[in-house]
């Protein structure tokens, strides 16, 4: 399988449109997430979206972006996880996960873990900071990644 990273620039509408269709499959209609989902990150300079295409559209997607001020001392995050309800299981997520590894693996990093996938996002060296809490009525947990932490990991083919 491709993965296929973007910026918004080079992003079709059609590919907008099937992240967009999996962002709101899974976050407002499976976790019943009641804040706005998409935001000015998604255009952000430097944001990139990574996905991977099935024959029934987008089965997996993240966004990685440059933090606008550093968090934790991080200044790369990446979020809005998601995969599809028939493709759970594959390690699609993880296989989203790895590229922005290689990638951007030499910058200081932090995410907003749901807390319940903190174990897959401690394979690739985040540690949790803090405690838990509420984000869009869902448990959180910050995770930071130093920069020095070994990957060793080898992503997909980068197309876009």
């Amino acid at each position: 399988m491709t993965i296929q990273i973007k910026s918004w620039e080079t992003l079709t509408k059609d590919e907008f449109f099937e992240i967009a269709r999996l962002r709101c499959e899974v976050f407002f209609v499976e976790q019943r997430v009641d804040e706005q989902d998409f935001d000015d990150v998604d255009r952000a300079p430097g944001t990139l979206h990574l996905f991977i295409r099935d024959h029934d559209g987008v089965a997996a997607y993240l966004r990685t972006y440059p933090l606008a001020q550093p968090e934790e001392g991080a200044t790369r995050s990446f979020g809005r996880v998601v995969v599809r309800a028939d493709r759970r299981g594959e390690g699609l997520a993880q296989r989203l996960i790895e590229p922005v590894i290689e990638q951007f693996g030499h910058e200081d990093m932090v995410i907003h873990s749901q807390d319940y996938v903190r174990a897959l996002y401690r394979r690739f060296g985040f540690t949790e900071v803090g405690e838990v809490y509420v984000e869009a009525g869902i448990p959180h947990r910050m995770m930071v990644r130093p920069a020095d932490a070994a990957s060793g990991l080898s992503g997909g083919e980068i197309v876009g």
